[in-house]
């Protein structure tokens, strides 16, 4: 270990002394192009309660978002996720249960955001809650397919999730979710969301900084030093 870069967490470092004043940003995204998207719907209804909570949300709709590789990254549709990505303190995505996974449309939104934009990373340390919806019995392997996403672009998964079995009988002709267990889940997700966004959203800079990468970064500034004095 290089005492160097190794350092001790303290209570000290986990104060704020200026929390960010302007309301929590929420990037929504969903994983299906149907009409009648349930995941669509959920997903809407996830919103609303973020927004009637005070935070500001903005919906990603996937129609004609291409495959990852399918297109340059200067396509307009992967640069608008990108943007909202990198404008986003949190996120929810929610899919339908497809073949016992998430959809492929919900693997492409998550696919063309980078772990890496230059020296930024889009995600790391941005808080998260999953969603699902299935048209069977209720089942959890697109949310836990996601969680594991989630983990691999360095997010704040929050413990709560939702699964909505039998979507099609949980929305009304309007579109708008039925009162039941269900929906009374999403406001407990929705609300946990805010609250741990609210709560690392000022911190994560220092929670997500690691000795592996400070040392890691000194050699390699000093690796770069070095050749340009050869």
């Amino acid at each position: 270990m290089n005492l160097e870069f190794f350092e001790a967490p303290t209570q000290e470092k986990l104060a704020v002394r200026a929390p960010s004043r302007h309301p929590p940003r929420f990037l929504m995204l969903y994983g299906s192009l149907r009409e009648r998207s349930y995941s669509k719907l959920a997903t809407l209804e996830a919103a609303r309660l973020l927004q009637a909570m005070g935070g500001e949300v903005k919906v990603f709709d996937p129609s004609a978002l291409p495959l990852p590789d399918g297109a340059p990254e200067t396509h307009p549709k992967v640069q608008e996720l990108r943007a909202l990505a990198a404008w986003s303190e949190g996120m929810v995505w929610c899919s339908p249960e497809r073949h016992g996974a998430m959809t492929g449309i919900m693997k492409a939104q998550i696919d063309w955001i980078p772990l890496n934009a230059g020296a930024v990373r889009p995600t790391q340390g941005k808080t998260l809650a999953v969603m699902q919806v299935s048209g069977g019995s209720q089942s959890f392997n697109a949310v836990n397919q996601m969680r594991v996403l989630g983990r691999w672009m360095r997010m704040v998964t929050i413990p709560n999730q939702s699964s909505v079995a039998k979507a099609f009988n949980e929305f009304d002709e309007a579109g708008r979710m039925k009162p039941s267990a269900y929906y009374d889940r999403i406001v407990d997700v929705m609300e946990e969301l805010f609250k741990f966004t609210l709560l690392t959203r000022d911190l994560s800079p220092y929670l997500v900084d690691r000795y592996s990468e400070r040392k890691e970064s000194a050699e390699e500034l000093s690796r770069r030093v070095n050749q340009k004095s050869i």
